[in-house]
């Protein structure tokens, strides 16, 4: 990130500094981070100014907000040089190749285990279901996003700002070395392919991200039964813990009913 790029924002900044990657050369920074939390105010005012700084609004949580390091910002723990670019992924491939992959029977598996699995994501089983239709909103996205932050920083009020050199927030996540989800793909520009998809198709926009977190306002949500379920079928290929490790029953037909007409979808990785 150019350190120029700052002076193109015309409300003033909190105090701040620039984040490099602890595996980088020192040369490059990959976002600007904020010393304290700020306002939902000041959030959408840059990120209004977007369209002329260039910079993207992410509000930034930490593991620990409360160990001094702010991980994995405020330690470097971001690597945007091990990253491929988004445009280089497409969306639809990549959700069926994580399904396939989570869904495949282990060879050590019993009928018992098979059967569980098959399960979970009923009524699909092992079969990809394709992407759900993109729904048209009466509710303007950026304006739900405003809401959201405000929301988001009543119930994280030690969140801080970060700012990315990035077209959008589905690849400042990119841009800034996001490694969440590692555990299961390293390569962030994957993730960011499919939310750049969700923007277009859901009015989605990445919010908020965490150290193994990510918090989307969508002003689109699936609302019939069979487009729930597609959502959540894509919300299980990009993030599994979030049926594997979510609130019980583990299925994905009650994932599709928590969020069906939700406008926020969260995501976590173990």
């Amino acid at each position: 990130m150019n350190p120029e790029l700052l002076s193109n924002i015309a409300v003033p900044l909190p105090p701040g500094r620039l984040v490099t990657s602890d595996e980088g050369d020192g040369d490059d920074q990959a976002l600007w981070l904020s010393d304290e939390t700020v306002s939902a105010e000041l959030w959408t005012r840059i990120r209004d100014e977007h369209p002329r700084s260039g910079l993207w609004p992410l509000l930034l949580d930490a593991l620990d907000p409360n160990d001094g390091e702010f991980r994995p910002w405020g330690s470097g723990e971001v690597f945007p040089e091990q990253m491929s670019s988004p445009a280089s992924h497409d969306p639809a491939d990549l959700l069926a190749q994580w399904w396939a992959t989570y869904t495949a029977a282990d060879e050590d598996d019993d009928r018992l285990d098979v059967k569980r699995r098959l399960a979970v994501t009923a009524p699909f089983g092992q079969a990809w279901p394709d992407l759900a239709p993109g729904r048209d909103s009466a509710m303007n996205p950026d304006q739900l996003a405003s809401e959201f932050v405000q929301a988001f920083l009543a119930e994280r009020p030690q969140t801080r700002l970060g700012l990315v050199a990035a077209a959008s927030g589905a690849e400042a996540l990119t841009v800034a070395g996001w490694s969440g989800p590692c555990n299961y793909d390293n390569d962030t520009a994957k993730l960011s392919a499919v939310l750049h998809d969700w923007e277009h198709r859901f009015g989605a926009r990445v919010v908020a991200v965490g150290f193994d977190t990510l918090h989307l306002s969508v002003a689109a949500p699936p609302v019939s039964e069979r487009d729930a379920l597609l959502v959540a079928a894509e919300h299980f290929a990009f993030c599994p813990d979030n049926i594997w490790q979510g609130p019980r029953p583990y299925t994905l037909t009650a994932y599709a009913d928590r969020i069906a007409g939700a406008h926020r979808w969260d995501f976590w990785w173990d």
